[in-house]
């Protein structure tokens, strides 16, 4: 990825676009808490926001050297914890925070050693049902996984994690009723885009796919 320095300013290579060297391209995702197991039997709690689902596989990217890499090279249980959006404070308590020690070396001068997460960031964990780290009760939704294939990126600094969902929670206010479904009406996740913390907009409309359609107040969206 190329990094942006001070002195870089934008080319205009159109009327209509710039080329641009940002420095991160968190071009909008949704926040998790991963809980994963660590070698003493205690539990690690990292917010990240490199996730997206293939199906009921979950595909994670995690720094190389952090404490939620370690325990899933060996310990391939985990909860993929999805926070609202007013839970946004939590998350940034957890932020500047690690469960490695001795801190790793790209982190030293901004990150701190926390041996209790839960704690710090003010959040209840809860028993799993499949797994063995828990979950963390005030996110409406948590899923229960384990890492089927873990290896390193292209650039080799993040772990690439492909888990497979054994378990899924939600929160009973934002499912349809009666239904298996989430509603899309009541559940807005938590995005981080480019390093700040959005939730969802008004609803635009569905896609064909949707099996939770509605009517929008002017009509069919």
């Amino acid at each position: 990825m190329n990094t942006a320095t001070p002195s870089s300013v934008p080319r205009a290579t159109s009327a209509d676009h710039l080329t641009i060297t940002p420095s991160i391209l968190y071009f909008g995702t949704p926040v998790v808490l991963l809980s994963t197991e660590n070698e003493d039997g205690t539990f690690n709690l990292a917010p990240m926001s490199s996730a997206w689902a293939l199906g009921h596989v979950i595909v994670l990217g995690v720094g190389v050297e952090g404490q939620t890499a370690h325990n899933l090279r060996s310990r391939p249980e985990l909860v993929v914890n999805l926070p609202a959006p007013a839970q946004w404070p939590a998350v940034e308590r957890l932020a500047p925070l690690t469960g490695r020690t001795p801190v790793p070396a790209d982190k030293r001068g901004a990150f701190r050693f926390e041996p209790d997460k839960f704690t710090a960031a003010g959040l209840r964990p809860e028993p799993s049902g499949s797994v063995r780290p828990p979950r963390v009760a005030e996110c409406p939704l948590q899923l229960e996984a384990r890492a089927a294939r873990v290896r390193t990126d292209a650039t080799g600094a993040f772990l690439l994690v492909e888990a497979h969902v054994l378990e899924v929670h939600a929160d009973p206010r934002i499912v349809v009723p009666g239904s298996q479904h989430v509603d899309p009406a009541a559940w807005s996740p938590l995005i981080y885009n480019f390093r700040h913390y959005y939730g969802l907009g008004p609803e635009l409309g569905h896609s064909f796919r949707s099996r939770t359609p509605r009517t929008a107040p002017n009509g069919p969206s």
